[in-house]
């Protein structure tokens, strides 16, 4: 089973992304959430789950292990398969999910295409106790979530009128000594460092 894939992202479609690995294009399922996150020639690592049915192989991606063990409990529902599971966490993020499940929430539940009330219930019925053994993991891993807040901070300081080579020396130097900042805190901090050097 395929457990993970890193490499550089050759395409971004609206429901999977093709991600080369040694040289194989691995194409990987995954939610708006995931795929925002990545961006086209830069290296990325996906955890993934492959599932094997008669007439296909298919890999799912996730950027974090709890939406990925999440994808996993969602298909021990009977009528859950992994369209809809995909569906669940592309409408209610992680943390959405545990809250609707362990408080009941149907309305929150019965918000993604193909679940109705009925289903709602049952996922409730099911899940509820099952959803707090699944660990929790603060955001994105750290290789998508760095190269996409690294482009993002690089593509804004270019905005402002700083040269590219400046631009990405100043958040490569800012992202090395903090790597957990967040995107605005790190832009602030390149800034200053530029501001300096002017």
């Amino acid at each position: 089973m395929i457990a993970s894939v890193r490499g550089e992202v050759l395409d971004i479609a609206l429901d999977h992304a093709v991600i080369e690995a040694s040289g194989v294009g691995y194409r990987v399922n995954a939610t708006p959430v995931t795929l925002g996150a990545l961006h086209r020639g830069s290296e990325a690592r996906l955890f993934t789950t492959m599932i094997v049915r008669e007439d296909s192989m298919t890999l799912y991606g996730f950027s974090d292990l709890e939406s990925k063990d999440l994808f996993s409990l969602l298909q021990t529902v009977s009528g859950v398969g992994p369209r809809l599971a995909m569906a669940t966490l592309a409408v209610l993020e992680p943390e959405a999910l545990r809250r609707a499940l362990s408080e009941g929430n149907l309305t929150a539940l019965t918000r993604v295409p193909g679940i109705g009330k009925r289903g709602a219930e049952r996922m409730v019925v099911e899940l509820r106790d099952k959803v707090d053994t699944v660990p929790t993991t603060a955001g994105v891993s750290g290789a998508v979530a760095g190269n996409a807040i690294r482009d993002q901070i690089v593509e804004a300081l270019e905005g402002l009128g700083f040269p590219l080579k400046q631009a990405e020396q100043a958040t490569d130097s800012v992202l090395a000594e903090t790597p957990e900042a967040t995107t605005s805190v790190a832009l602030r901090s390149a800034l200053s460092l530029l501001g300096k050097t002017r």
